[in-house]
Protein backbone atom coordinates (compact mmCIF):
# COMPACT_ATOMS: atom_id res chain seq x y z
CA UNK A 1 0.00 0.00 0.00
CA UNK A 2 0.90 3.45 -0.92
CA UNK A 3 2.08 5.76 1.99
CA UNK A 4 0.24 8.59 0.56
CA UNK A 5 -2.89 5.99 0.15
CA UNK A 6 -5.95 7.53 2.32
CA UNK A 7 -6.54 4.69 4.79
CA UNK A 8 -10.27 4.19 6.84
CA UNK A 9 -7.68 5.07 9.67
CA UNK A 10 -6.85 8.60 8.23
CA UNK A 11 -10.54 9.03 7.25
CA UNK A 12 -11.35 8.71 10.56
CA UNK A 13 -8.44 10.72 12.16
CA UNK A 14 -9.16 13.77 9.56
CA UNK A 15 -13.21 13.54 11.09
CA UNK A 16 -11.81 13.80 14.34
CA UNK A 17 -13.31 10.35 14.83
CA UNK A 18 -17.08 12.06 14.43
CA UNK A 19 -17.45 11.39 10.90
CA UNK A 20 -21.02 12.84 9.80
CA UNK A 21 -21.25 9.49 7.65
CA UNK A 22 -22.30 7.92 10.30
CA UNK A 23 -24.87 9.59 11.43
CA UNK A 24 -26.51 9.85 8.23
CA UNK A 25 -26.33 6.19 7.65
CA UNK A 26 -27.80 5.14 11.14
CA UNK A 27 -30.78 7.50 10.12
CA UNK A 28 -30.74 6.28 6.00
CA UNK A 29 -30.68 2.72 7.25
CA UNK A 30 -33.42 3.03 10.02
CA UNK A 31 -35.78 4.76 7.63
CA UNK A 32 -35.50 1.94 5.34
CA UNK A 33 -36.30 -0.53 7.54
CA UNK A 34 -39.49 1.24 7.89
CA UNK A 35 -39.36 1.16 4.50
CA UNK A 36 -39.50 -2.11 4.22
CA UNK A 37 -42.05 -3.32 6.82
CA UNK A 38 -44.32 -1.41 4.73
CA UNK A 39 -45.18 -4.28 2.61
CA UNK A 40 -45.39 -6.69 5.22
CA UNK A 41 -48.16 -4.11 7.16
CA UNK A 42 -49.93 -3.14 4.11
CA UNK A 43 -49.34 -6.26 1.76
CA UNK A 44 -49.35 -9.53 4.30
CA UNK A 45 -47.18 -12.49 4.28
CA UNK A 46 -47.65 -13.87 0.31
CA UNK A 47 -47.23 -10.39 -1.17
CA UNK A 48 -44.34 -10.06 1.32
CA UNK A 49 -42.45 -13.59 0.43
CA UNK A 50 -42.90 -12.71 -3.80
CA UNK A 51 -41.16 -9.29 -3.13
CA UNK A 52 -38.58 -11.15 -1.54
CA UNK A 53 -38.35 -13.80 -3.99
CA UNK A 54 -37.79 -11.22 -6.72
CA UNK A 55 -35.05 -8.59 -8.07
CA UNK A 56 -35.58 -6.42 -5.03
CA UNK A 57 -34.30 -8.76 -2.67
CA UNK A 58 -30.56 -7.98 -2.96
CA UNK A 59 -31.36 -4.04 -1.51
CA UNK A 60 -33.77 -5.24 0.79
CA UNK A 61 -31.38 -7.96 2.22
CA UNK A 62 -28.75 -5.20 2.60
CA UNK A 63 -30.08 -3.05 4.77
CA UNK A 64 -29.85 -5.38 8.09
CA UNK A 65 -26.21 -6.49 7.53
CA UNK A 66 -25.29 -2.79 6.79
CA UNK A 67 -26.38 -1.53 10.04
CA UNK A 68 -24.89 -4.73 11.96
CA UNK A 69 -21.66 -3.48 9.93
CA UNK A 70 -21.91 -0.24 10.97
CA UNK A 71 -22.87 -0.69 14.62
CA UNK A 72 -19.38 -2.81 14.48
CA UNK A 73 -17.06 -0.14 13.60
CA UNK A 74 -18.69 2.12 15.91
CA UNK A 75 -19.12 -0.26 18.98
CA UNK A 76 -14.93 -1.38 18.59
CA UNK A 77 -14.28 1.92 18.88
CA UNK A 78 -16.40 2.29 21.63
CA UNK A 79 -14.80 -0.68 23.34
CA UNK A 80 -11.35 0.91 22.45
CA UNK A 81 -11.61 3.94 24.55
CA UNK A 82 -13.05 2.07 27.28
CA UNK A 83 -11.66 1.62 30.58
CA UNK A 84 -12.74 -2.04 31.26
CA UNK A 85 -15.23 -4.89 30.47
CA UNK A 86 -17.49 -3.09 33.05
CA UNK A 87 -17.69 0.33 31.07
CA UNK A 88 -18.53 -1.29 27.89
CA UNK A 89 -21.16 -3.81 29.02
CA UNK A 90 -22.11 -0.91 31.18
CA UNK A 91 -22.52 1.71 28.19
CA UNK A 92 -24.68 -1.15 26.23
CA UNK A 93 -27.00 -1.86 29.02
CA UNK A 94 -27.60 2.26 29.10
CA UNK A 95 -28.11 2.57 25.56
CA UNK A 96 -30.07 -0.51 24.98
CA UNK A 97 -32.35 -1.08 27.93
CA UNK A 98 -33.86 1.89 29.60
CA UNK A 99 -35.79 2.75 25.65
CA UNK A 100 -36.48 -1.10 25.11
CA UNK A 101 -38.24 -1.09 28.08
CA UNK A 102 -40.39 2.21 27.54
CA UNK A 103 -41.39 1.28 24.22
CA UNK A 104 -42.77 -2.30 25.67
CA UNK A 105 -44.27 -0.58 28.04
CA UNK A 106 -45.92 1.67 25.69
CA UNK A 107 -46.71 -1.50 23.67
CA UNK A 108 -48.29 -3.47 26.17
CA UNK A 109 -50.26 -0.68 28.26
CA UNK A 110 -50.96 1.71 25.85
CA UNK A 111 -51.24 0.52 22.11
CA UNK A 112 -52.76 -3.23 23.37
CA UNK A 113 -55.85 -1.86 25.45
CA UNK A 114 -57.10 0.17 22.64
CA UNK A 115 -56.40 -2.35 19.77
CA UNK A 116 -57.14 -5.90 21.48
CA UNK A 117 -59.63 -7.79 20.52
CA UNK A 118 -60.19 -9.81 23.91
CA UNK A 119 -61.83 -7.72 27.47
CA UNK A 120 -59.67 -5.70 29.03
CA UNK A 121 -59.97 -8.19 31.61
CA UNK A 122 -58.95 -11.30 29.62
CA UNK A 123 -56.06 -9.17 27.91
CA UNK A 124 -54.31 -8.06 31.56
CA UNK A 125 -54.54 -11.81 32.87
CA UNK A 126 -53.68 -13.01 29.27
CA UNK A 127 -49.98 -15.20 29.84
CA UNK A 128 -49.06 -13.71 26.39
CA UNK A 129 -49.19 -10.18 27.96
CA UNK A 130 -47.15 -11.24 31.48
CA UNK A 131 -44.11 -12.68 28.78
CA UNK A 132 -44.73 -9.37 26.15
CA UNK A 133 -42.34 -7.77 29.28
CA UNK A 134 -39.38 -10.26 29.05
CA UNK A 135 -38.72 -8.09 25.51
CA UNK A 136 -36.78 -5.79 28.19
CA UNK A 137 -34.35 -8.73 29.17
CA UNK A 138 -34.30 -9.32 25.01
CA UNK A 139 -36.34 -12.60 25.42
CA UNK A 140 -38.14 -11.50 22.15
CA UNK A 141 -42.17 -12.17 22.31
CA UNK A 142 -43.31 -9.80 19.36
CA UNK A 143 -47.53 -10.49 19.95
CA UNK A 144 -50.03 -9.16 22.37
CA UNK A 145 -53.41 -11.14 23.34
CA UNK A 146 -55.86 -10.35 20.69
CA UNK A 147 -53.66 -7.81 18.86
CA UNK A 148 -53.86 -6.41 15.09
CA UNK A 149 -55.87 -10.05 14.70
CA UNK A 150 -57.64 -8.61 11.12
CA UNK A 151 -53.94 -6.55 10.29
CA UNK A 152 -52.57 -7.97 6.38
CA UNK A 153 -49.89 -9.02 8.95
CA UNK A 154 -51.65 -10.36 12.32
CA UNK A 155 -50.62 -10.87 15.34
CA UNK A 156 -47.33 -8.97 15.58
CA UNK A 157 -46.85 -5.13 17.32
CA UNK A 158 -42.69 -5.52 17.38
CA UNK A 159 -41.60 -7.45 14.50
CA UNK A 160 -38.51 -5.59 14.12
CA UNK A 161 -36.99 -7.11 17.68
CA UNK A 162 -36.08 -10.18 15.79
CA UNK A 163 -32.89 -8.77 15.42
CA UNK A 164 -32.17 -7.68 18.93
CA UNK A 165 -31.36 -11.01 20.44
CA UNK A 166 -28.39 -11.03 17.83
CA UNK A 167 -27.40 -7.34 18.88
CA UNK A 168 -26.84 -8.87 22.10
CA UNK A 169 -24.95 -11.97 21.21
CA UNK A 170 -22.45 -9.85 19.14
CA UNK A 171 -21.72 -7.89 22.79
CA UNK A 172 -21.41 -11.20 24.34
CA UNK A 173 -19.40 -12.39 21.74
CA UNK A 174 -16.86 -9.38 21.75
CA UNK A 175 -16.62 -9.36 25.58
CA UNK A 176 -15.72 -13.60 25.55
CA UNK A 177 -13.58 -12.52 22.87
CA UNK A 178 -11.59 -9.86 25.26
CA UNK A 179 -11.36 -12.34 28.24
CA UNK A 180 -9.87 -14.79 25.77
CA UNK A 181 -7.54 -12.38 24.00
CA UNK A 182 -8.54 -12.10 20.50
CA UNK A 183 -9.47 -8.77 20.93
CA UNK A 184 -6.11 -7.80 21.57
CA UNK A 185 -4.92 -9.71 18.68
CA UNK A 186 -6.73 -8.34 15.47
CA UNK A 187 -5.75 -11.27 13.13
CA UNK A 188 -6.40 -13.71 15.63
CA UNK A 189 -10.48 -12.36 15.25
CA UNK A 190 -9.88 -11.81 11.52
CA UNK A 191 -9.11 -15.15 11.24
CA UNK A 192 -11.84 -16.26 13.63
CA UNK A 193 -14.46 -14.51 11.65
CA UNK A 194 -13.44 -15.79 7.93
CA UNK A 195 -13.37 -18.76 9.28
CA UNK A 196 -16.93 -18.72 10.73
CA UNK A 197 -17.68 -16.68 7.50
CA UNK A 198 -16.43 -20.48 5.60
CA UNK A 199 -18.05 -22.14 7.86
CA UNK A 200 -21.81 -20.40 7.61
CA UNK A 201 -20.98 -20.48 3.36
CA UNK A 202 -20.82 -24.58 3.98
CA UNK A 203 -23.78 -25.12 5.88
CA UNK A 204 -25.63 -22.33 3.28
CA UNK A 205 -24.73 -24.28 0.67
CA UNK A 206 -26.21 -28.12 2.08
CA UNK A 207 -29.70 -26.14 3.14
CA UNK A 208 -29.68 -24.24 -0.13
CA UNK A 209 -30.88 -21.51 2.53
CA UNK A 210 -32.71 -18.32 1.15
CA UNK A 211 -35.84 -16.68 2.42
CA UNK A 212 -37.78 -13.56 3.43
CA UNK A 213 -34.90 -11.96 5.55
CA UNK A 214 -30.90 -12.55 5.72
CA UNK A 215 -30.86 -15.08 8.87
CA UNK A 216 -28.78 -13.68 12.14
CA UNK A 217 -25.71 -15.36 11.77
CA UNK A 218 -25.17 -13.38 8.93
CA UNK A 219 -25.74 -10.28 10.92
CA UNK A 220 -23.25 -11.15 13.41
CA UNK A 221 -20.90 -11.94 10.94
CA UNK A 222 -21.09 -8.44 9.47
CA UNK A 223 -20.80 -7.07 13.27
CA UNK A 224 -17.53 -8.31 13.74
CA UNK A 225 -16.27 -7.81 9.87
CA UNK A 226 -17.47 -4.06 11.29
CA UNK A 227 -15.24 -4.27 14.25
CA UNK A 228 -12.06 -6.42 12.36
CA UNK A 229 -12.26 -2.84 10.16
CA UNK A 230 -11.98 -0.65 12.52
CA UNK A 231 -8.81 -3.06 14.21
CA UNK A 232 -7.18 -2.88 10.59
CA UNK A 233 -8.30 0.69 10.16
CA UNK A 234 -4.90 1.97 9.64
CA UNK A 235 -4.04 -0.58 6.69
CA UNK A 236 -7.18 -0.59 4.86
CA UNK A 237 -7.52 1.43 1.78
CA UNK A 238 -10.68 4.32 1.73
CA UNK A 239 -11.32 3.50 -2.19
CA UNK A 240 -14.21 4.87 -3.57
CA UNK A 241 -13.67 2.16 -6.53
CA UNK A 242 -13.47 -0.75 -3.95
CA UNK A 243 -16.67 0.51 -2.79
CA UNK A 244 -18.28 -0.05 -5.87
CA UNK A 245 -16.86 -3.06 -6.07
CA UNK A 246 -18.37 -3.68 -2.86
CA UNK A 247 -21.43 -2.97 -3.61
CA UNK A 248 -21.82 -4.53 -6.90
CA UNK A 249 -20.45 -7.94 -5.05
CA UNK A 250 -22.85 -7.57 -2.34
CA UNK A 251 -25.70 -7.28 -4.27
CA UNK A 252 -24.82 -9.97 -6.83
CA UNK A 253 -24.45 -12.78 -3.88
CA UNK A 254 -27.65 -11.57 -1.99
CA UNK A 255 -29.11 -12.31 -5.13
CA UNK A 256 -28.22 -15.97 -5.30
CA UNK A 257 -29.86 -18.24 -3.76
CA UNK A 258 -27.63 -19.66 -1.01
CA UNK A 259 -24.60 -17.23 -1.42
CA UNK A 260 -25.78 -14.59 1.58
CA UNK A 261 -22.41 -15.16 3.75
CA UNK A 262 -20.19 -14.41 0.31
CA UNK A 263 -22.08 -10.53 1.04
CA UNK A 264 -20.68 -10.25 4.08
CA UNK A 265 -17.26 -8.85 3.88
CA UNK A 266 -18.16 -6.76 0.70
CA UNK A 267 -21.16 -5.05 2.58
CA UNK A 268 -18.96 -4.37 5.56
CA UNK A 269 -17.01 -2.62 3.77
CA UNK A 270 -19.52 -0.30 1.67
CA UNK A 271 -20.84 0.94 5.19
CA UNK A 272 -17.44 1.61 6.86
CA UNK A 273 -16.52 3.40 3.23
CA UNK A 274 -20.14 5.33 3.05
CA UNK A 275 -19.93 6.17 7.13
CA UNK A 276 -16.50 7.78 6.52
CA UNK A 277 -17.56 10.12 4.26
CA UNK A 278 -17.93 14.05 5.26
CA UNK A 279 -20.97 15.45 4.50
CA UNK A 280 -22.37 18.32 6.15
CA UNK A 281 -24.55 18.11 9.34
CA UNK A 282 -28.18 18.99 8.84
CA UNK A 283 -29.45 20.34 11.98
CA UNK A 284 -31.48 17.81 12.18
CA UNK A 285 -29.30 14.82 12.58
CA UNK A 286 -26.86 16.84 14.60
CA UNK A 287 -29.67 17.22 17.14
CA UNK A 288 -29.62 13.81 18.21
CA UNK A 289 -29.33 9.89 17.31
CA UNK A 290 -32.81 8.65 16.23
CA UNK A 291 -32.39 5.69 14.64
CA UNK A 292 -32.54 3.49 17.83
CA UNK A 293 -35.78 5.13 18.36
CA UNK A 294 -36.89 4.35 14.96
CA UNK A 295 -35.85 0.82 15.18
CA UNK A 296 -38.10 0.86 17.95
CA UNK A 297 -41.18 2.85 17.16
CA UNK A 298 -41.82 2.02 13.72
CA UNK A 299 -43.12 -1.58 13.13
CA UNK A 300 -45.94 -0.88 16.50
CA UNK A 301 -46.56 2.62 14.68
CA UNK A 302 -47.02 0.71 11.33
CA UNK A 303 -49.33 -2.00 12.68
CA UNK A 304 -51.48 0.88 14.50
CA UNK A 305 -51.67 3.29 11.66
CA UNK A 306 -52.63 -0.63 9.17
CA UNK A 307 -54.88 -1.25 12.04
CA UNK A 308 -56.47 2.49 11.90
CA UNK A 309 -57.07 2.67 7.87
CA UNK A 310 -59.59 1.89 5.73
CA UNK A 311 -58.84 -0.99 3.69
CA UNK A 312 -58.70 0.62 0.20
CA UNK A 313 -56.65 3.76 1.99
CA UNK A 314 -54.19 0.54 3.19
CA UNK A 315 -51.72 1.11 0.15
CA UNK A 316 -47.72 2.10 0.26
CA UNK A 317 -48.04 6.02 -0.75
CA UNK A 318 -50.50 6.45 2.20
CA UNK A 319 -49.07 4.08 4.74
CA UNK A 320 -45.65 4.94 4.48
CA UNK A 321 -45.71 8.77 5.14
CA UNK A 322 -48.01 8.82 7.98
CA UNK A 323 -45.88 5.87 9.78
CA UNK A 324 -42.70 7.91 9.02
CA UNK A 325 -43.80 11.10 10.18
CA UNK A 326 -45.72 9.78 13.36
CA UNK A 327 -42.11 7.14 13.93
CA UNK A 328 -39.74 10.45 13.65
CA UNK A 329 -42.04 12.22 16.32
CA UNK A 330 -42.11 9.47 18.33
CA UNK A 331 -37.99 8.75 18.13
CA UNK A 332 -37.13 12.15 18.69
CA UNK A 333 -39.41 12.03 22.23
CA UNK A 334 -37.58 8.61 22.93
CA UNK A 335 -34.27 10.33 22.26
CA UNK A 336 -34.73 13.53 24.17
CA UNK A 337 -36.81 11.71 26.72
CA UNK A 338 -35.40 8.58 27.52
CA UNK A 339 -32.13 7.61 25.88
CA UNK A 340 -30.26 10.94 25.82
CA UNK A 341 -31.58 11.10 29.96
CA UNK A 342 -29.80 7.82 30.13
CA UNK A 343 -26.62 8.09 29.07
CA UNK A 344 -26.16 10.96 31.53
CA UNK A 345 -25.68 8.26 34.31
CA UNK A 346 -22.21 7.47 32.51
CA UNK A 347 -20.94 9.39 35.82
CA UNK A 348 -22.56 6.56 38.06
CA UNK A 349 -21.13 4.17 35.45
CA UNK A 350 -17.74 5.41 35.91
CA UNK A 351 -17.68 5.13 39.69
CA UNK A 352 -19.49 1.59 39.48
CA UNK A 353 -16.40 0.99 37.69
CA UNK A 354 -13.50 2.44 39.89
CA UNK A 355 -15.04 0.80 42.78
CA UNK A 356 -14.63 -2.86 40.79
CA UNK A 357 -10.94 -2.07 39.98
CA UNK A 358 -10.22 -1.34 43.36
CA UNK A 359 -11.67 -4.76 44.78
CA UNK A 360 -10.11 -6.48 41.76
CA UNK A 361 -6.87 -4.96 42.99
CA UNK A 362 -7.32 -6.50 46.00
CA UNK A 363 -7.73 -9.74 45.19
CA UNK A 364 -5.65 -11.96 43.90
CA UNK A 365 -5.53 -12.34 40.07
CA UNK A 366 -8.60 -9.75 40.13
CA UNK A 367 -6.97 -8.29 37.05
CA UNK A 368 -8.61 -10.71 35.04
CA UNK A 369 -11.76 -10.46 36.55
CA UNK A 370 -11.98 -6.77 35.25
CA UNK A 371 -9.72 -6.98 32.43
CA UNK A 372 -9.13 -3.73 30.24
CA UNK A 373 -11.18 -4.73 27.09
CA UNK A 374 -9.81 -3.59 23.99
CA UNK A 375 -7.44 -1.03 24.34
CA UNK A 376 -4.79 -2.63 23.04
CA UNK A 377 -6.92 -3.53 19.88
CA UNK A 378 -4.80 -1.05 17.79
CA UNK A 379 -1.78 -0.61 19.89
CA UNK A 380 -0.12 -3.39 18.42
CA UNK A 381 3.12 -1.72 15.94
CA UNK A 382 2.06 -3.89 12.79
CA UNK A 383 -1.12 -1.95 12.53
CA UNK A 384 0.61 1.79 13.67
Amino acid sequence: MSPLATTLGSRLADAKNRPSGFDYMRLVLAVLVVASHTINVCYGHKFTQAVWSGPARAPLALILPMFFALSGFLVAGSFERCRTIVSFCGLRVLRLLPALAVDTLIAALLIGPFFTTLPLHQYFTDPEFRAYFLNILGDVHFALPGMFANNPWPDAINQQLWTLPFELACYVALTIASYAGMAQRPHLLLAASIGANVLLVALAHRSGSAGMTVHGPMLVLCFFYGVCAYQFRNRIVWSSWLCVLSGLVAVICLSVRGADYFAALPAAYLTVFLGLTQPRRHRFVASGDYSYGIFLYGFPIQQTVAAMLAPAALTWYVHFPISLALTLLFAMMSWHGVEKRALKLRGLLDRIETGALHIAAAVPGGRYLVPAPAVRITKSPTLE
